[in-house]
């Protein structure tokens, strides 16, 4: 694995974030990457619920379609390169935590009920400033494999070969499209959220090629 130094620009101001907010957007590359800083006050809970592959209708009451890309969606204390990774989920992950419903389902090729949205729970988190972290199912941060907790200055691997596809076997793959959608709740309610791109182009990592994704859903532990 190889580490990328983060590159970032601040794209939303921060703001007032009441119980739950709903993002949507689209990427140029299956590297791009969002980042979401929100401010707890107290202990409390956070939820992660994507729905841009399977489509579905988000908190905000926007019905969301599907086509969109499968993701990688994590939690990191913190913000900035030291943030420390609490958890982290996609779909070629082994820990895997489907997150429909209430995201939709996609046939993929002539392969019926496939699930690449993601439903990932954080529970008595204490008080403090953490970065949620949104990118490709296939552009997986470093940090997941690490041991003491890895940090977002880490970098990422990157599976995707450069396009967006989701496939269930070899003979059944979908290309998708690069838009993407994001609920996060907060119990209480955050104090403050700002979003942030990262933009990587600048310090590519060189890509590893892969026409599928693994079908056991698990990324090597060579990687």
């Amino acid at each position: 694995m190889k580490a990328l130094p983060i590159v970032s620009a601040l794209l939303a101001a921060t703001t007032l974030w009441a119980g739950t907010v709903s993002e949507t957007g689209t990427f140029s590359t299956p590297e791009d990457t969002l980042l979401i800083t929100l401010t707890l006050p107290t202990g409390g809970n956070v939820t992660l619920q994507t729905y841009g592959f399977g489509g579905g209708t988000n908190a905000a009451g926007a019905v969301i379609p599907s086509g969109g890309f499968d993701p990688f969606v994590g939690l990191f204390s913190g913000t900035g390169p030291t943030a420390l990774f609490l958890n982290g989920d996609s779909d070629i992950l082994s820990n895997y935590t489907p997150g429909c419903p209430p995201a939709g389902t996609v046939t993929v090729g002539s392969v019926s009920g496939q699930c690449g949205d993601v439903n990932l729970p954080f529970t008595g988190l204490g008080a403090g400033t953490y970065t949620v972290l949104l990118t490709d199912g296939e552009n997986v941060p470093n940090a997941v494999f690490e041991a003491p907790p890895g940090t977002l200055g880490d970098g990422f691997t990157d599976l995707s070969g450069g396009v967006f596809q989701t496939c269930a076997d070899v003979n059944d793959c979908n290309n998708d499209t690069a838009k993407w959608a994001l609920d996060i709740t907060a119990t209480p309610e955050p104090r403050t959220f700002g979003v942030a791109g990262m933009a990587l182009a600048l310090t590519m990592l060189a890509r590893r090629r892969k026409a599928l994704k693994p079908t056991n859903k698990e990324i090597p532990d060579s990687l």
